[in-house]
């Protein structure tokens, strides 16, 4: 008989916007956690744990409901009272928890023993207002002063924190039968229980920031059902792209991942009106990026395209005009991180925002081209031409350090700059096949790809703009970028495409996942094409889970690193993409198949940041990476990458038309979309799989308007 054996994170968590409340599996957080209530980068609890007359409780289970609500079950140990022992087991106490704006926590203890018990439940709560930053690196200072006040009558507890003109608080307020009392840093409530009897009392935590303050919901958990996050998490899930499969597994990955990007979104405010982004990922990238936002606005755009809307206005508002080295800011760059903690208000970070990415400035035109194809919407290239053009400005310009026609990175910041500026940007992540650190400034080989792609399709754009020279520039220039990559990238005796050029514009051949982005950009030549996919699927680059950020031959290849060996769910996505580009759909299908199936063994299907790269003839299941952010936004974006790549989504709103190509495998026979969006159309279409060819038939909208393309 096989088990059922599930991965997940030992945590329990709520988070909307810019707030986490990450706890211990028992809803509590001990002294000494990287965990706690972070708001706006800044942990405005650091200890949170019930007592019974000084007696820990104990977790019976727990569980999120959905991404703003938890609950955890807790009973007593045998509690010492002067009324006698009270036995264990004997109370049963429910810890609710959910967010909307501030926080609402529910306390019911029932009594389920044959008498009456007495004691006090002690509730301790401490906040360090440490910034997130510091709660990383474990070395937390104390820059300004922390206040606590308690009011009697109003059963109100405020702690506040400032810093000179940075200030953040929380406000506790108390409801229960029985008044509480606060003293030696602890809420008290003495609890008097017939046998049968239950108590209750909610918590509610406003939360502040400066003059802002986010109210607790007043209604209890029971109730939450009924909110305003509530409402809007079902208005998100009626208004995406739905999916019907036979297949439950690739069902549930999908459908998780539409619930990830509803609990990833940010409502942030733009020249007076609110845009809708997601966050990177949680825990530690509740905040704004550039890289993560606009590869999760591409990947869901075939679901929704409110995240490109959203991604290219708010981008568009933060893109910087001028140079500015200590945020390695430059005319035209789009933002890497904007960061709204104390380290970051005093600009003792450069997240003020930092621009320390080489890679988002060349999605940004990539995104806008996707958003208008899928939604045909002209009034959107008018609103971000212009910054679609800083952007190929920067490109020219700053991106090019040398003027060699590649793109190259290294940090101008004196403190606390990037080493590394791709998607893989770790400190480590860039190595000579030795294992050493390559020496920049460096040239990645997926840059390259960015930008082809970038140029190829602005010149759509500027040809349906009725700019047919700059169109023709582009193309052109685009045609000779990948002669000049084959030429400056490929090693016949390597097999295959440098993952990077060095600073003295040597090949750096060691074998990583970079190169399937350049499938997916489609700078390759389409007779290398076989050769790079075939690399990327042999024993030591596909984990059978995956496929790895680094070769399990190369000297420093660890499937427990963070991108030297691990598994991407993101990076297989655009790797699936990019085969099939290529006419390569079982090898696509394949890696899908891989990713889907490593998702199946995560709690909730709920696929993570990065997984480790061990194989899975020794790893039966996926073995988790320690830290990985869940859920995170292109992580769950990976699965409408691999259901585009599978049934070939080729948009084209602007002329009416949607062209598919699809192939299904055979462990996907069927899938229906419902209400898949393109510009004033919606259709319901029914894929399925008979014999080796798949079928498509248009169930709602005009069927004229889908096209078979081969």
């Amino acid at each position: 008989m096989n088990l059922e054996i599930q991965v997940g994170t030992p945590h329990l968590a709520i988070h909307q916007g810019e707030t986490v409340w990450l706890a211990d599996p028992d809803g509590q957080l001990t002294p000494g956690s990287e965990r706690g209530l972070l708001f706006r980068d800044t942990r405005l609890i650091s200890v949170w744990r019930l007592y019974a007359d000084g007696m820990r409780w104990e977790l019976v289970n727990s569980g999120a409901t959905t991404h703003y609500a938890t609950q955890a079950f807790l009973t007593n140990p045998e509690i010492p009272s002067q009324d006698g022992d009270i036995p264990a087991r004997t109370l049963g106490l429910a810890l609710g928890r959910w967010v909307d704006q501030g926080i609402h926590e529910d306390l019911d203890i029932t009594n389920y023993g044959p008498r009456r018990v007495r004691f006090s439940l002690e509730l301790v709560l401490r906040a360090d207002f440490a910034d997130l930053f510091e709660i990383k690196s474990n070395r937390i200072i104390r820059r300004g002063r922390i206040g606590t006040d308690w009011s009697e009558p109003g059963q109100v507890l405020r702690t506040e924190y400032r810093n000179a003109d940075f200030m953040r608080a929380l406000t506790v307020r108390t409801r229960s039968a029985t008044r509480a009392g606060f003293a030696n840093g602890r809420l008290t409530f003495p609890i008097d229980l017939a046998p049968g009897a239950t108590w209750h009392a909610c918590l509610l935590s406003d939360l502040h920031d400066g003059e802002e303050t986010l109210a607790a919901p007043r209604a209890c958990l029971h109730d939450a059902g009924k909110s305003v996050i509530a409402r809007r998490s079902e208005a998100w899930r009626r208004d995406t792209t739905k999916l019907q499969t036979s297949n439950e597994e690739f069902y549930r990955f999908y459908h998780q991942a539409i619930d990830d990007m509803a609990a990833l979104r940010m409502a942030v405010r733009v020249d007076g009106h609110m845009e809708l982004m997601p966050a990177a990922g949680l825990p530690w990238f509740a905040a704004m990026f550039g890289r993560d936002s606009l590869i999760a606005a591409l990947q869901t755009a075939p679901v929704t395209t409110a995240f490109a809307r959203g991604a290219l206005g708010v981008l568009g508002h933060w893109q910087a005009r001028e140079r500015d080295d200590a945020r390695d800011a430059e005319p035209g760059k789009i933002l890497h991180e904007l960061r709204r903690g104390e380290l970051a208000h005093f600009r003792l970070v450069p997240h003020t925002p930092y621009y320390g990415t080489a890679d988002a400035t060349i999605l940004y035109p990539i995104v806008l081209h996707t958003a208008w194809k899928w939604t045909g919407d002209r009034a959107l290239l008018d609103r971000h031409l212009g910054h679609a053009e800083a952007c190929l400005r920067w490109i020219d310009e700053y991106g090019d350090r040398d003027g060699d026609g590649f793109q190259e990175y290294q940090t101008r910041a004196a403190h606390g700059g990037y080493e590394n500026m791709a998607w893989k940007d770790a400190g480590d992540a860039v190595l000579y096949p030795d294992g050493t650190l390559v020496k920049g400034p460096k040239a990645l080989c997926e840059l390259q790809g960015y930008v082809y792609d970038a140029w190829v399709r602005m010149a759509e754009i500027f040809a349906a703009l009725g700019q047919p020279v700059r169109a023709g520039d582009l193309r052109a220039r685009a045609a000779a970028l990948a002669d000049r990559f084959d030429a400056a990238f490929w090693d016949d005796e390597f097999g295959g495409f440098a993952y990077a050029l060095d600073g003295d514009k040597k090949r750096v051949l060691s074998r990583v996942s970079n190169v399937g982005h350049c499938l997916w950009s489609g700078i390759i030549k389409p007779s290398r094409a076989r050769a790079v996919v075939e690399r990327l699927l042999a024993p030591d680059m596909f984990s059978g889970w995956g496929i790895r950020t680094l070769s399990a031959d190369h000297a420093a290849y660890n499937p427990y690193s963070y991108q030297n060996g691990s598994v991407w769910p993101h990076d297989n996505g655009f790797i699936a993409l990019g085969m099939r580009r290529y006419g390569f759909a079982a090898e696509a299908a394949r890696v899908a198949r891989a990713v889907s199936g490593a998702a199946a063994y995560f709690a909730l299907h709920q696929v993570p940041e990065l997984y480790a790269g061990l194989p899975r003839d020794s790893a039966p299941f996926p073995v988790q990476y320690l830290g990985a952010n869940v859920p995170q936004a292109w992580a769950a974006g990976s699965a409408f990458s691999f259901l585009t790549a599978m049934l070939g989504l080729d948009p084209d709103a602007p002329a009416g038309v949607l062209r598919v190509d699809p192939a299904l495998p055979s462990w996907l026979a069927d899938v229906t979309l419902r209400e898949l969006r393109l510009g004033q159309h919606s259709f319901d279409l029914h894929f399925r799989r008979n014999g080796e060819r798949t079928e498509v038939e248009v169930l709602k909208g005009d069927a004229a308007a889908v096209v078979r393309a081969g």
